[in-house]
């Protein structure tokens, strides 16, 4: 995980959580948002579609941060960088604690879900691909950017969240130790996948991804 003390700038706190931000998101953010520039009739729309990206991660790693609290464990630090965030989370060593401190953070995901199909739907509904295509192409990009973070994430490929819940699912019947580690082996074979992916088709986001997950796992 990318250290709070190295290249990182804190934001703000809320509810005695500290919001970190690396400094490589601006690189990466500048570059994204380049690359898209053609999207939209103007840039302005890419830099709001990279901040919906941006607030969509926040969300979910503070969904991570408040069930971890609730269940009476501890979570005070939140990093976001490109690849995502990572909320640093200590939930008891209880099965159910750690399966709700880890599952809450893609079920921001599933609530948002509707919430932005709504707004899709009413833009259509109104025309607003007509009278306002930017604005209406931007609400699709943001629904299309919620699923896709809560359909990679629920991979049961350790360390992500889908990995991390089928640990926490096994740890019911296996314990601590057997499920962690037939969960890290399910992660290396998926790993080995992603860089399988990441070969065929040159994508370096997938191969920096796959860096992290391995490091992790």
């Amino acid at each position: 995980m990318p250290s709070l003390r190295q290249g990182s700038i804190h934001l703000f706190r809320v509810k005695g959580i500290d919001l970190y931000l690396h400094w490589s998101w601006f690189v990466v953010a500048a570059i994204e948002i380049q690359s898209r520039a053609g999207r939209y009739s103007s840039v302005i729309w890419n830099v709001l579609e990279y901040l919906a990206l941006f607030a969509i991660v926040l969300m979910h790693e503070f969904g991570h941060a408040l069930a971890c609290r609730q269940v009476g464990g501890t979570a005070n630090r939140i990093m976001l960088w490109p690849l995502g965030g990572v909320a640093y989370v200590n939930p008891p060593q209880r099965p159910g604690a750690t399966l709700w401190s880890i599952a809450a953070g893609p079920l921001v995901n599933v609530a948002l879900a509707p919430l932005l199909g709504v707004v899709v739907l009413s833009g259509w509904t109104l025309g607003w691909a007509h009278t306002m295509p930017d604005a209406y192409r931007l609400a699709k990009w943001v629904l299309g950017i919620d699923l896709g973070l809560l359909a990679f994430n629920i991979l049961p490929v350790y360390p992500l969240d889908g990995g991390q819940i089928l640990r926490s699912l096994l740890w019911f019947v296996m314990g601590r130790a057997r499920s962690l580690m037939v969960a890290t082996v399910i992660g290396l074979v998926g790993i080995v996948g992603f860089i399988g992916l990441a070969v065929v088709y040159h994508s370096v986001w997938t191969g920096a991804i796959c860096v992290f997950m391995l490091m992790n796992c």
